[in-house]
């Protein structure tokens, strides 16, 4: 790419009349572009960038530009002015990349210098394939730095690239990066995709460079619908300081696809034109950035019509994305925030500029498209004869979304498989902040609304890359590359394709919401990423050339597809039958009638009861295959890449996880670096044995291909690299696993493939015609590759365990459908033959029919038959016969037609059950009123189907009946077991029945039952085979349904049996000839001819083959399954606990675990044998892959159904020789419900192959608990070791009310390993809550091993009258680890220094702090002085670091405090303030509101050590740990909480503000500050300091509200922040009150605590059993705990001041800050509320000071009140002004301004003034000598302007604001008849003021720009007025003309700045007003011209009638005269003339 930017040319000819009209036009290689025509100017300036795409092409070294500067004609051609032409030499060397041309002198036709000259930049961008030498490019070009500098930093990044060495431009967003990429993924994974709390926070700081002259901005934030505006500023520079606050409750996945959309509009302005600019990003961007937040950070706002516009101005923001439980980072306002650089600060990747991008998206056709419309309306069409294929009853066309653009192709009628050939141009903004581009194919509708068919998204990040991080590793500079994709086939899925005239629904499937079900058609598309340059059309047509292109991408291979299904289990119902179906793509879809009819289903099976809990298929030996051959495009390339890459990385996940439980189980080091070792040696072999294929030779490349092969390698290269250097370097291995799981989750981004146009495998469950069941498999999973074994898929010719899903499952899995072991197989055609060596067993193939018969008058024939066919399918739905049979081409018939029953299908209600009930109901009828008799039907089943009589049932063999038959009256019946309905027409039995008789009812049944039980086998016998039924094959049913059975039963009225024949192929050897399976068998042809052609379509599904897999011989194995224990398992019943059982189910046999009672965390120590399970295949390849062990963990309920607490699956262990020494390990596994963890088990299993030998060399069974309950055995069981609990029961707290009833004698129940202990119970909870005995002791035999230490069950009972004992709340510490300790080391916490236990001790007298030193009165007028300079608050800034706001307090010597960005609690160095003892949250059951989370319900504070005991019971026990426990008996206390101020509080008015005041409660004292509400702020200073009594502990919490003040409605709680006081008072920390850095006994920093220094430190060491401390040297010196403590080195170089006490007194505090102890501190607490629970809604910041009364009086508090602001004046005296705009034309034609001029400051609006007008300035002077004073509120330390004011007249309160002091000044031009001119304005920041000129010469606009230039060389100080007190000088005004600034005039001004205190000293008035000193302005000097003509008539006359016309006037008068001379002559002339002919005498 070649930018040219014309700048301006100087010196052009001028025409014979006027200027020219320039215009310059550039040539380079034949190619021309123009700028545009300047009217009337001889020095026009354009800046135009104008460019040439170079087409990939280097730029050569003789290339050259012309360049021609033509004088713009509006008719006929542009006339020659002059010409240059410039060499490129230095751009193609590459030695420059930008090349600016200055002053280039223009030429004449003839080559003579015309006098012009013309100034250029030339910038190149060298293409990628242009790689320069290194040792050409200079080093300062190496990089590129954010702020875009080059070699001598003013070069701009070219064409957005990250650096100056040549690569492409960079893809969207820094984000696209892998590194980025991954982190991304990984924050976003964390969230659980539930609908959540969201809280979007935006503050608009400023806006600046806004264009437009006089604007009043406003800006729009718009996220999530929800709109909120700024108030209405005036300027172009303006600050907002203002926070949205956006709380949504949403999906994550769907939040993050939301945009963040600002505009400014400008008020002024009609709505019509009213947008000045906007910017939009993704939420889901904000997200990924560090801590979900952007830090005022510049957006440039644009003009999103306009393309090729630049800038309109910047908007300054901070964005924040609060999940649940985040909290959002401080801002932090830089002191040199308002002269940051704009480009330097842009929210952008570093060193990218955004350009307009255009996405090409080509979208040529899309195939496959299913039904959308009804087929009313072609029905209709149908009987009038035409003819219609129903398969195109849809209307397709494609949407396109991207970044709020949407582009739709034209509409394609009738057509499921369109084309468009056409092109969508989507214009961005590049790099883009938005990532995905959404494609919908919808189908039109002309009446109702659009219907979406599929959605799918091109995500950028994923087919664009920066390869910034691969670059900085490898140095690799051709990495990035920008969005590009295909052509290629994307594919859709969906809802079912079946279609219904019915509402769908599944439709928000094909939304894009939730993972689809069914393949819904694929589209071919193309995308590529077009720089710059605008395109004329949004959708235009694709040129033919590029469809042709498109040909050899949709080369279609033939692909064949084989799935063996081995077993079907874990189905929860019987139900009807149930077959599967495998399609790819439309292939396999049996209701799908544009494909072949495929073997794609199983044969239909009944479920059949494994015994236990759960149904399976009973295929024994003969499993079912499905065969699918498909047609798709080879992508071999792509699949093996993928395939190679998951090989590696889940060779590295399984190491990966032996490495974490290696680490979690604290193995020996020695171990650790073995596995760890074993670990990176693999990764790096697998890089280097398996790299990536090669992609030449293949014909379907994309360029995206080649790009991600660049990015693939250059990733897997980095990880070696690596993970080689960490093999080498690493010093501790545990820190090694973040970078580890780090490379793989890179490895799972890399082997993601964008362009996979192989549609997923989809397996649906029918049961009976309906689906219920489907999994996806993605196709490279299954895929054969010929490249080598690592590139076949994971699961090609493997058995795997497949759980399918329920569409759309709203439970997320709660329920298993069923549970598949399957083979799956997918290759080329071409590759069939590969096959033999995967397959098992042997195949073999038939076609089948039905024929079927029903009974007439008890004889069978095929007359009674209704609906059904004499030869049917399975469903008898489609008509066959024999004769039509033709095997398919390569197949032929094998033997001839026989019967075979299906097994499958004729199940017995007793299969699998070891006992079963016989049931029949007998009925009896009657008119009403009359006798009863036995009905026509007398014997029936449950539904009322005809049954047997009970004397026809027959004790199957290998049952005994276990009783007679009996009526059951154990139901809703009569003593007689009758039950009486009313049968109403057209039913023949009653609906609904009761158990009473009345006079109406007519019909009663009752039922008769009789038990049989499975007999016992004697030892040795075999199971004989069950009677094969009717000799003849005849399977029988009591009507035409499902369910048949063998025997021939009187009530059967329809019979049928099953005709078979098998076929064989002709010329094949080996399982792939079943790839020939292709079309339908035969079909009854004369129905097809007389049927219409779309009923055939109907039937379900063609008749195709039956393939199956038979096995010759079964294995048998044993399998025992380890289940030890769970943890952490979800309550559900209402008592806090569960009562849980496990099934463990294994292929077709489940057994369930013995039931335990109200437990959490269960111990089970069970051993499940499953003797003999037989299992068909190779036991070599089931060791490899063996079958899941799933144990699914249900709670037990009494009454109604057992509810699922979770799943989880385990994999056995498989031993094929019973002698192997492997043991199983037991580890833990998570327990999934709804896709969430919600516990663990402790689990292990094994699978041995059994020998023919028999049970022999079986392992021992485990030792038996109970009849048939084995334990787990040794060397499996953990180890364990005799521990001691020690349990400090300290005591309840805040316990809720169980069943209405306050709990009021509570005592503690702690469970440990099966041992049990029990407090004493609390007598009165409201007196004491602390436990009576505080000390617990258990002994109890835990594991050694960490990682199976059974957990700590609290349980809290509560003593209630008539001996009931509910259990009121419990809690489970899971992790014993933080307890554990050595209990022969006494630590400081096991003397428990607590406050409690030094009450005791201190004598009351030694409390009272004595100040008796006297001061002198002229000290505290001293002290009086200098709390105006220095207050708390200059502590707190200096603490902050805000030493601007400070004042002299640092250099004073005095204290700082501690400022902690998070509450007390949270400090790491505090332990949470839980040493003495912790708080554990107390939980209780199940909600009501069916909330998964418990409830809290009150907090156990207490703690507990943890110890080994010796085995030996002769050794003594180690010393108990907790002794010498403070009184726990209530203590009164003073309470002082001090608070500061509150940060970012949520909004609760709907201005966006916020009237907040303090509620503050302690036990049942309340503070309510609402009389001190602060009106609209939400980040308001309180400065309030409150005190309140209470007793510890029954009024340990301490609730400080923050409430919004309200006048009419109520007031709403903001938030609310609750403090355990205890907690504080107890801790050894001191946190009761901080400890300063200084003894001050006088002062703002006075010593507040009731001890002093010495005695705390005394205390201390009595507490820590350390001797007292020791003082010499006159306090200056002291011993403590074996230290030499001086006061010299604690005050060496601190300056001294004369409020410090003692020295003995401040070196014990210099002692004691050494201990650890909390110092005098400033918490920050987030608000939390109960309407958004986990979202902060603000922060809050405060501490509290906790004195007991019992020690006496504390010291004085501080006073913490907030600064007020001082009043300061400023001063402007206008005294003239210069080069004003001479707007006005006069009557006389003179050009002239009437000027005036106008000033105020920002936010003070309603105090503008103005001068008085200079009239009739004709050379744009003005004089007017005229005093603007303006008075502001000022906060120095801030250095902000107050401002209070109402903003709507209708406002109750005044809004404070705090604005930066500016003064603007306009120029205007007075009318008295119409609206004045604007002629300019001025903008001065009195901080950062603008140096005036001394004189109007020097004064231009350039000033104002070279401030940024300026300010690193001037002092800051220096630049502000009040430093400078007074300035005087010109400054410039600025217009905007046509989009840029001009000059609009001079102001000359002095500008004073006047405290409040030199205001009476140095008094001035405004204007020329008394008092007019200070300086005394005189009335201006203006000339005489200056004057209103109207009310001056005589200056009029002289000035502007004499002056202009006096010429005129005397010419006039001369001529008058002249006249007046003739007259009188001609007059005179006859008489004289007479009298003179006369001559009279």
């Amino acid at each position: 790419m070649l930018r040219v930017v014309v700048e301006s040319a100087t010196g052009l000819p001028k025409k014979k009349v006027g200027s020219p009209d320039p215009i310059t036009t550039v040539l380079f290689r034949d190619e021309k572009q123009k700028t545009k025509a300047i009217d009337s100017e001889v020095n026009p300036v354009w800046n135009e960038v104008l460019e040439f795409n170079l087409n990939g092409a280097a730029l050569e070294a003789n290339s050259h530009l012309d360049v021609i500067v033509k004088d713009s004609e509006t008719f006929g051609k542009d006339k020659f002015l002059g010409s240059t032409r410039i060499p490129l030499r230095d751009l193609a060397s590459g030695q420059l990349r930008s090349l600016p041309s200055k002053n280039v002198s223009l030429v004449d036709e003839n080559g003579h210098n015309i006098g012009a000259t013309i100034n250029l930049v030339i910038g190149y961008d060298p293409p990628a394939s242009a790689i320069l030498n290194s040792n050409e490019s200079h080093d300062g070009d190496s990089t590129v730095e954010p702020g875009g500098g080059g070699e001598q930093g003013d070069q701009v990044a070219p064409d957005g690239a990250l650096s100056g060495s040549v690569r492409s431009p960079l893809s969207p967003g820094h984000s696209s990066s892998l590194g980025q990429r991954f982190t991304r993924a990984q924050n976003r994974h964390r969230l659980v995709n539930k609908p959540q709390d969201f809280q979007i926070r935006v503050r608009l700081i400023e806006a600046r460079q806004l264009p437009g002259n006089n604007i009043k901005p406003v800006v729009k934030v718009q996220v999530c619908g929800q709109t909120h505006r700024t108030r209405i500023k005036r300027g172009n520079n303006v600050f907002f300081d203002e926070m949205f606050f956006y709380n949504v409750h949403m999906l994550p996945s769907d939040l993050f696809e939301q945009n963040i959309s600002f505009r400014v509009y400008n008020s002024y302005s009609l709505r019509a034109d009213s947008l000045m600019g906007e910017f939009k990003l993704d939420v889901g961007y904000v997200y990924d950035e560090a801590g979900h937040c952007v830090m005022r950070k510049w957006l440039l706002l644009n003009d999103p019509d306009d393309s090729s516009s630049g800038a309109k101005g910047y908007l300054k923001v901070s964005l924040f994305v609060v999940g649940i439980g985040d909290e959002p980072p401080a801002e932090k306002r830089e002191s040199n925030d308002d002269q940051d650089d704009i480009e330097s600060n842009l929210l952008l990747p570093a060193g990218v500029t955004l350009r307009w991008a255009t996405l090409s998206l080509k979208v040529f056709r899309a195939e496959d498209i299913p039904q959308m419309d009804d087929a009313f309306i072609q029905s209709l069409k149908e009987v009038f004869g035409a003819d219609q294929n129903k398969k195109n009853l849809v209307d397709p066309f494609i949407e396109a979304r991207f970044a709020g653009k949407k582009l739709c192709t034209q509409i394609v009628e009738k057509n499921a498989n369109p084309e468009w050939n056409q092109v969508l141009n989507l214009q961005v903004k590049f790099p883009s902040m938005c990532e995905r581009v959404k494609l919908t194919v919808f189908d039109w509708d002309r009446v109702t609304g659009n219907d979406a068919v599929g959605t799918t998204y091109l995500n950028l990040a994923k087919i664009a890359s920066s390869g910034g991080e691969i670059e900085a590793e490898t140095g690799q500079s051709e990495v990035g590359f920008l969005p590009v994709f295909g052509p290629c086939y994307i594919n859709l899925y969906g809802s079912p394709r079946e279609f219904t005239g019915l509402p769908d629904p599944y439709r928000d499937l094909n939304y894009g919401k939730g993972e689809g079900v069914s393949y819904r058609g694929r589209i071919l598309v193309e995308m590529s990423t077009k720089l710059e340059g605008k395109v004329d059309k949004a959708v235009d047509s694709i040129t033919s050339d590029d469809i042709l292109v498109t040909q050899k991408y949709q080369r279609r291979r033939k692909y064949c597809l084989c799935a063996v299904f081995h077993s079907a289990s874990m189905i929860q119902e019987p139900g009807e039958p149930i077959q599967f179906e495998v399609s790819i793509g439309n292939y396999g879809n049996k209701l799908d009638t544009t494909c072949k009819p495929l073997a794609s289903t199983t044969q239909y099976s009944c479920a059949v009861f494994d015994g236990n809990h759960y149904y399976y298929l009973p295929w024994a030996g003969t499993k079912p295959v499905v065969v699918v051959t498909s047609f798709w495009e080879d992508i071999s390339h792509r699949m093996d890449t993928i395939n190679i890459i998951l090989y590696i990385s889940h060779h590295l996940q399984t190491n990966l996880e032996a490495f974490k439980t290696a680490v979690s189980a604290k193995a020996p080091d020695n171990q650790l670096a073995a596995v760890w070792v074993k670990l990176l040696s693999q990764l790096i072999e697998d890089l280097e044995n398996f790299p990536t294929p090669e992609l030449e030779g293949h014909s379907n490349l994309t360029s995206l291909d080649i790009q991600l092969k660049k990015l693939r390698d250059s990733g897997l290269d980095g990880i070696k690299a690596a993970a080689g250097r960490m093999r080498e370097e690493a010093r501790d291995i545990a820190d090694t696993l973040a970078d580890i799981e780090s490379w793989a989750d890179k490895l799972r981004m890399l082997a993601e493939e964008p362009q996979n146009s192989m549609p997923d495998v989809i397996i649906w469950m029918l049961r009976g015609e309906k689906r219920v069941a489907y999994s996806r498999i993605p196709a490279h999973q299954i895929l054969y590759s010929t490249y080598s074994e690592q590139a076949c898929g994971q699961h090609c010719g493997k058995t795997q365990t497949i759980f399918l899903k329920y569409p759309m499952d709203k439970n997320r899995g709660l329920k298993v459908p069923v549970e598949i072991r399957v083979n799956m197989w997918l290759g080329l055609s071409a590759h069939e033959k590969k096959f033999n060596s995967f397959s098992e067993g042997t195949f073999s193939v038939f076609a089948e029919l039905y024929e079927n018969q029903a009974s007439v008058f008890g004889k069978w024939g095929t007359t009674g038959l209704v609906g059904r066919h004499k030869f049917s399918d399975v469903t008898g739905k489609l008509k066959l016969k024999k004769e039509y049979f033709m095997p398919p081409q390569g197949w032929e018939w094998e033997s001839d037609w026989f019967i075979d029953p299906e097994k499958a299908l004729l199940t017995e209600a007793d299969a699998g059950h070891t006992e079963f009930m016989d049931e029949v109901f007998q009925n009896e009828t009657r008119f009403p009123g009359g006798e009863w008799k036995a009905a026509s039907e007398p014997f029936t089943d449950v539904n009322g189907e005809k049954s047997r009589n009970p004397g026809e049932f027959d004790c199957p063999p290998g049952w005994t009946w276990e009783d007679a038959w009996t009526v059951d009256d154990n139901r809703a019946v009569d003593d007689q077991g009758w039950e009486y309905g009313v049968t109403i027409p057209p039913d023949d039995k009653p609906r609904s029945w009761v158990p009473a008789e009345k006079v109406y009812h007519v019909h009663r049944r009752r039922r008769v039952v009789r038990p049989r039980k499975r007999a016992a086998l004697p030892a040795g016998a075999t199971v004989e085979r069950r009677d094969q039924g009717d000799p003849e094959g005849w399977e029988f049913s009591s009507l035409i349904g499902w369910k048949f059975h063998r025997k021939e039963r009187s009530s059967d009225t329809f019979r049928r049996r099953r005709w078979r024949r098998k076929m064989a192929p002709e010329d094949r050897l080996g399982a792939s000839a079943i790839f020939k399976l292709e079309g339908a068998l035969g079909v009854d042809t004369e129905e097809k001819e007389r049927s219409s052609k779309g009923d055939v379509t109907k039937m379900f599904g063609a008749n195709t083959p039956t393939v199956s897999c038979s096995f010759d011989r079964s294995y048998m194995y044993h399998l025992r399954v380890f289940i030890y224990q769970a943890r952490n398992l979800t309550s559900m019943d209402k008592d806090s606990f569960s009562d849980p059982y496990a099934h463990i189910s294994f292929l077709h046999l489940s057994k369930t675990t013995e039931k335990l009672q109200a437990t959490l965390n269960p111990t089970w120590d069970q051993t499940l044998i499953f003797n003999s399970v037989e299992i068909y295949g190779d036991p070599q390849a089931l060791s490899q892959h063996p079958p899941n062990v799933v144990f699914e963990f249900y709670d037990h309920d009494q009454v109604g159904k057992d509810e699922l607490l979770g799943r989880s699956v385990c994999s056995p262990l498989v031993k094929l020789n019973p002698g192997m020494d492997q043991t199983p390990k037991l580890l833990w596994h998570p327990i999934m419900q709804k896709g969430r963890e919600e516990g663990e088990a402790l689990v292990a299993a094994e699978l041995i192959l059994k020998d023919k030998s028999g049970e022999s060399d079986l392992p021992l069974v485990p030792p038996k608990r109970a009849e048939n309950l084995y334990m787990v055995p040794q060397g499996i069981r953990p180890v364990v070791q005799l521990t001691a609990v020690e349990i400090l029961a300290w005591g309840l707290r805040n316990m809720k009310p169980y069943q209405l009833a306050t709990v009021s004698s509570p005592s503690l129940v702690v469970e440990c390993g099966g041992q049990r202990v029990e407090s004493a119970v609390i007598r009165n909870m409201r007196k004491s809550p602390n436990f009576p005995s505080s000390v617990l002791f258990i002994k109890v035999l835990l594991p050694k091993d960490e990682m199976y230490t059974p957990p700590i069950v609290l349980k809290v009972i509560d003593h209630r009258p008539f001996g009931r004992k509910p259990v009121v709340g419990q809690c489970t510490i899971t992790s014993l680890e933080q307890f554990r300790c050595d209990p022969y080391i006494i630590t400081a916490e096991g003397a428990m220094s607590s406050k409690m236990a030094l009450m005791a001790a201190s004598p009351s007298k030694h409390v009272s702090i004595n100040m008796e030193e006297t001061r002198p009165l002229l000290e505290a007028q001293h002290a009086e002085k200098e709390t105006q300079t220095v207050d708390w608050w200059s502590k707190f800034y200096v603490s902050v670091g805000d030493q601007e706001r400070s004042g002299p307090y640092l250099k004073k010597g005095y204290d700082t405090l501690k400022v902690y960005n998070c509450e007390l609690e949270d400090v790491p160095e505090f332990k949470g303030l839980t040493d003495f003892c912790s708080t554990f949250k107390l939980q209780r059951g199940k909600n009501d509101d069916g909330d998964d989370d418990p409830s809290v319900v009150g907090e156990f504070k207490g703690s507990f050590k943890v110890y080994p005991l010796p085995d030996d019971p002769g050794v003594t026990s180690p010393p108990r740990q907790f002794r010498e426990l403070p009184d726990s008996g209530p203590q009164e206390c003073l309470v002082r909480i001090y608070v500061v101020q509150a940060i970012d509080l949520q909004p609760k008015d709907n201005n966006g503000r916020c009237d907040p005041y303090m509620k503050i409660s302690l036990g049942k004292n309340t503070i309510d500050d609402r009389d001190h509400y602060l009106p609209n702020t939400t980040n308001p200073v309180f400065g309030r300091m409150f005190e309140m009594t209470g007793f510890l502990p029954q009024d340990k919490d301490l609730k400080i509200s923050v409430y919004d003040h309200d006048l009419l409605s109520r007031d709403e709680k903001v938030g609310e922040t609750v403090i355990d006081l205890e907690n504080r008072f107890l801790s050894r920390y001191n946190s009761y009150c901080g400890l300063p850095q200084t003894y001050c006994t006088s002062g703002i920093n006075q010593w507040r605590d009731q001890l002093k220094p010495s005695e705390i430190l005394e205390n201390l060491a009595r507490l820590k059993g350390l001797s007292k401390p020791r003082t010499e040297d006159n306090g200056n010196s002291l011993t403590f705990n074996g230290k030499e403590y001086t006061l010299a080195q604690f005050e060496d170089k601190k300056e001294i001041h004369q409020h410090l006490g003692p020295a003995h007194e401040r070196l014990c505090l210099h002692v004691l800050r050494t201990q650890g102890l909390v110092p005098e501190h400033v918490e920050t607490r987030t608000l939390y509320s109960s309407f958004q629970p986990n979202l902060s809604q603000g922060r809050l910041q405060l501490w509290v000071d906790v004195f007991p009364k019992s020690m006496g009086v504390p010291g004085p508090p501080f006073d913490i009140t907030p600064r007020k602001p001082k009043k300061h004046f400023l001063r402007a005296v206008i005294w003239n002004t210069t080069d004003v705009t001479l707007d006005e034309t006069s009557i006389t034609g003179e050009h002239m301004s009437d000027i005036y001029v106008k000033g105020w400051m920002p936010g003070m609006e309603g105090d503008k003034q103005r001068t008085d007008v200079h009239y009739r300035s004709l050379d744009g002077d003005g004089n007017f000598n005229w005093r603007f004073v303006f008075d502001f509120d000022y906060l120095p330390a801030e250095q902000l302007c107050l401002v209070s004011k109402k903003e709507h007249f209708w406002s109750l309160d005044k809004t404070e604001f705090r604005i930066p002091p500016k003064l603007i000044v306009q120029i205007w031009d007075n009318d008295k008849f119409s609206l004045d001119d604007y002629l300019g304005t001025l903008e001065l920041d009195l901080h950062n003021l603008v140096p005036p000129a001394k004189t109007p010469e020097k004064c231009s606009l350039s000033m104002m720009d070279n401030m940024e230039m300026e300010a690193p060389q001037k002092m800051e100080a220096a630049k502000s007025l009040f430093a400078q007190q007074s300035v005087r000088g010109w400054w410039p005004c600025a217009i905007e003309r046509d989009g840029k600034k001009a000059l609009g005039g001079k102001v000359e001004m002095t500008l004073e700045i006047v405290s409040e205190v030199d205001v009476d000293e140095k008094p001035a008035g405004k204007g020329r007003d008394e008092p007019n000193m200070n300086p005394k302005l005189d009335p201006p000097k203006r000339p005489e011209t200056s004057f209103f003509w109207f009310t001056n008539p005589c200056k009029t006359m002289k000035f502007i009638v004499w002056r202009r016309f006096r010429c005129l006037f005397i010419g006039l008068l001369i001529l008058v005269i002249v006249l007046l001379f003739l007259a009188i002559l001609l007059y005179s002339l006859p008489n004289y003339i007479s009298m003179k002919i006369v001559k009279p005498l």
